[in-house]
């Protein structure tokens, strides 16, 4: 009677036990029908815009959309790209935390485009896709500011014995390599791009400019056969006047004065002559990087006219600011001959960072920078004569410019 009882007993849990488990599945279907039904609904009323797929990437999306108009948007979150105590690159010209600036705010600003976002930089995947390349840069102060930047944001995927930093003997040429991935980001010195007495890449300091207009080859016989080429040369034409001097001549003092216009609507001539003729545009891709602001007038933003960039901590928030030492007839000369080389068939995509870094009088090194030469106590006692607004803290504004260049570089060559 027992056993019979203990039977009975052992069915009924056993059905119950399967009861349960059908009610539970029942419950899951239910429950994931309802999540299916939801999800799609509300895919329907708000679809989601997706950045990558098999056939594009989130760089592919950017196109049609001017890169170049947008606003600064703070975002302490995603910037800065990388700390500057982590990069051993930075020059003393560029290093403004290593050098006494206390504050931060300046590395934390995003450049957002009106009609689109640029993707969030990601070191690893840009390395993946720069594999095998050379990127090239050429030109002045400002192009290499540029060229670190883009050391120090790639650098920080790679592992110690992976990379190495060198200089090239005999030549105006710093490269750093990226071992695992094949890939080189060189700095070639030539900041007014054909042959001229500022060439020395240490010894440069002279307010005379004389270049020789027709000679680019001993420059340009090292910038062939590289897969990226990016252009500037604009802060070494701001003197008045430029000396052209006699191409027959090797004596100095056999020179034509022309103004710094002239001079630079000569040498874009000769350059863009060079690179017609000896680019294979098929495997390279060549940019120009358009020419970056100054901020040496207080006054254009509400301070004293004797004061400038020393002490900025904030961006300029009025819409469309434009600061007067600023050549607008240089940006013009600029686009007018990549306009020319587009009709012969050569693509150079400018990199119009004009615009942007306006508004940035916050993000100069000041005084906080390596001073290669003693100040003096004349100089000491007045910290905004020696301030430099030139050149641009790292990490900072260069960091998006390489952002852009990058959008450009790594979509889908049409």
């Amino acid at each position: 009677m027992r056993k019979n009882k203990q039977l009975g007993k052992y069915i009924w849990d056993v059905k119950n036990m399967v009861g349960s488990i059908i009610i539970f599945f029942f419950i899951i279907g239910t429950l994931a029908t309802l999540a299916y039904y939801y999800v799609n609904l509300d895919l329907e009323q708000h679809p989601v815009v997706k950045l990558y797929t098999p056939n594009t990437s989130a760089y592919d999306s950017l196109d049609g959309c001017d890169l170049f108009s947008g606003r600064w948007v703070h975002d302490n979150h995603s910037y800065p790209l990388y700390k500057d105590l982590d990069c051993p690159y930075i020059f003393g010209d560029f290093a403004c935390g290593q050098y006494g600036r206390l504050d931060s705010n300046y590395q934390q600003w995003r450049w957002q485009p009106h009609g689109c976002t640029l993707p969030r930089f990601d070191s690893k995947q840009v390395l993946e896709k720069l594999r095998g390349k050379r990127v090239l840069f050429i030109g002045d102060s400002v192009n290499r500011n540029q060229w670190v930047s883009m050391v120090c944001m790639l650098q920080t995927a790679i592992p110690l014995g992976r990379k190495k930093m060198q200089k090239i003997p005999k030549v105006s040429l710093l490269t750093f390599k990226a071992l695992e991935y094949d890939v080189s980001i060189d700095f070639y010195w030539a900041p007014l791009l054909v042959e001229s007495n500022g060439d020395h890449p240490i010894k440069h300091k002279t307010n005379d400019r004389i270049v020789r207009i027709k000679s680019i080859e001993h420059h340009a016989k090292n910038w062939v056969n590289v897969d990226v080429l990016v252009f500037n040369s604009y802060l070494w034409w701001r003197t008045p006047t430029v000396k052209i001097l006699n191409e027959s001549s090797q004596d100095s003092k056999q020179y034509n004065i022309v103004n710094n216009h002239r001079g630079y609507r000569m040498v874009m001539k000769t350059w863009s002559d060079w690179l017609y003729t000896h680019i294979n545009h098929t495997r390279t891709q060549s940019y120009f990087i358009s020419m970056t602001a100054t901020h040496h007038r207080g006054i254009e933003w509400g301070r004293k006219d004797d004061e400038n960039c020393l002490d900025e901590t904030e961006p300029v928030t009025q819409d469309e600011f434009w600061e007067s030492g600023s050549d607008l007839k240089m940006l013009r000369i600029l686009d007018s001959s990549l306009n020319k080389l587009k009709t012969r068939g050569v693509k150079v995509q400018m990199i119009n960072i004009t615009q942007l870094t306006q508004y940035r009088k916050d993000a100069h090194p000041s005084i906080h920078r390596l001073h290669y030469s003693p100040l003096t106590n004349k100089q000491l006692s007045n910290p905004s004569s020696y301030a430099d607004c030139t050149h641009w803290c790292l990490p900072g504004v260069p960091d998006v410019w390489n952002e852009l260049l990058l959008s450009y570089i790594l979509r889908k060559r049409k």
